[in-house]
């Protein structure tokens, strides 16, 4: 049966093979005909070869290369702006209830973890082209992951807005008081922080956040920094200006008069199990959550690879471990157990310009931060939805709407270890854990030179998910039995 097996070779021959610039046809592949049947070799080759060139283009069409501009100076500074954000104010708070040795552990176990996922979430970029993490899921999982990777980033960016307001909430009202020579007792609905923080929301933030474009604001990320930068210098002096009896004296309880009260107060604890220790993991978790940042900042990344990209981030994790930890411990070592979820809260601005100086920087750049978040979020919105054609009323609405519910959520949520308990054991959880090692696992499946790696991928998916299910009903206990509104120990 020559004429049958020869007409079978012509059209093969005759056939369009996708083109590709990595690819060859070796004239040898059709050729090899026996008995009839086109040899398996020549099968397998071009199915093989289909499969990479398919590959090739999927890439291609997640995202067109254009070259970065940003020097890695640069992207430090931007991932470190990213990373940095209120969760500092609640770290001090986390060590007084796990010990400074526990806490350690913890924030460099979490410092090591995020830079391993910042890793897998590089790679998975690099393997698919994806320089947007919405993509990147799209591509990876379909619709599914698209809607998983939106909601995780999204609930993360409405915690930071929650606790980006909660500061409002908590320190417009002692900074209009040091304004006015009131004292801290001084009560009038125009210092009540739920008031205040809608007329702040209203009046300032909205009009931001209608704007159709809010990309002059990036300029305040430097301003947010260095307002951090501030608070942590003012931290570390004013260890050494508040003395540990002035702190016993304001705690009005008559057992403290006695100096082994004192001495017991003033002694800094290394491991601390308590029903608030819980609030540790999540606060950690969610004071270096930065992963729909990398993608940007990867991409506009001058000369950018992998390897530069890492050592951008394991340069900017590095330097927030030591500003974290420094605040953490300085912060502690002034207040001891009466330490805050909210440390600048702590701080008594009366009579003191540093400390009214801090708040209101502090203030200033949160305010100016929340459109920025904001956009973000309903920007993804509207992708999600599929309207990105510009549209004033529905553009009106869906701001007003969001602004009425995270302000709803603001008044009615009673500290901030809630916010950073809730965002750290869910979206925190899902962005440093699960969703770049099942990305990971899905893109390599196939890879069989990489089991090692996936070996360690699958760990630490599993430690993701652990953490979830140990953390998750801990924090439901905890609101359970102190009804969600309990500050101290």
């Amino acid at each position: 049966m020559p004429f049958k097996a020869g007409l079978e070779l012509t059209e093969l021959q005759n056939m369009t093979v996708p083109e590709d610039d990595n690819i060859s046809n070796d004239s040898n592949d059709f050729t090899e005909v026996e008995n009839g049947q086109i040899n398996s070799k020549f099968i397998s080759d071009r199915e093989s070869r289909r499969s990479l060139t398919n590959s090739h283009l999927e890439k291609k069409k997640c995202d067109e290369y254009i070259p970065g501009t940003t020097s890695l100076g640069m992207s430090v500074f931007n991932l470190s702006n990213a990373i940095m954000g209120s969760g500092i104010l609640g770290l001090a708070f986390a060590l007084a209830n796990t010990g400074i040795l526990l806490f350690l552990l913890l924030l460099v176990s979490v410092t090591l973890l995020s830079i391993y996922s910042i890793y897998l979430l590089l790679v998975c970029s690099k393997e698919t082209g994806c320089m947007v993490y919405e993509k990147l899921g799209e591509q990876v999982f379909g619709t599914p992951g698209k809607m998983i990777v939106f909601g995780s980033t999204s609930l993360q960016n409405v915690g930071a807005m929650l606790s980006y307001l909660f500061i409002v909430k908590n320190e417009l009202p002692s900074a209009i008081k040091f304004l006015m020579g009131e004292e801290e007792t001084f009560s009038a609905w125009y210092v009540d922080g739920r008031i205040l923080v809608v007329i702040v929301t209203f009046g300032i933030i909205l009009p931001l956040c209608l704007l159709k474009n809010l990309g002059y604001l990036g300029y305040t990320s430097g301003f947010s920094l260095s307002c951090m930068v501030f608070f942590l210098i003012v931290v570390i002096y004013k260890k050494f200006q508040i003395p540990c009896y002035e702190l016993e004296l304001n705690a009005t309880s008559s057992m403290l008069s006695n100096s082994s009260a004192h001495e017991h107060m003033c002694k800094p604890k290394y491991v601390i199990f308590n029903s608030k220790t819980v609030y540790a993991l999540p606060t950690i978790a969610f004071a270096f959550v930065c992963h729909p940042s990398v993608l940007p900042i990867y991409s506009e990344l001058k000369d950018r690879s992998q390897k530069k990209m890492q050592l951008v981030s394991n340069i900017s994790f590095f330097a927030m471990f030591v500003m974290y930890f420094m605040t953490a411990i300085f912060g502690y070592l002034t207040f001891y157990d009466n330490v805050q979820s909210d440390l600048l809260h702590k701080y008594q601005s009366k009579d003191d310009i540093l400390i009214l100086t801090v708040r209101l920087a502090v203030i200033v750049a949160v305010i100016l931060t929340v459109p920025v978040l904001f956009f973000t979020v309903r920007s993804s919105l509207f992708e999600l939805a599929r309207k990105t054609k510009f549209d004033l009323c529905r553009h009106v609405v869906v701001t007003f709407v969001l602004l009425v519910i995270i302000n709803l959520l603001v008044i009615f949520i009673p500290t901030m270890k809630d916010i950073f308990g809730v965002v750290g054991v869910t979206s925190a959880n899902m962005l440093i854990f699960i969703l770049p090692s099942s990305l990971y696992l899905k893109i390599t499946h196939q890879d069989g030179a990489k089991l090692t790696q996936r070996i360690w991928a699958s760990l630490f998916l599993a430690l993701g998910i652990m953490f979830s299910l140990v953390s998750i009903p801990l924090v439901i206990y905890d609101w359970v039995q102190s009804g969600g509104s309990a500050e101290g120990h």
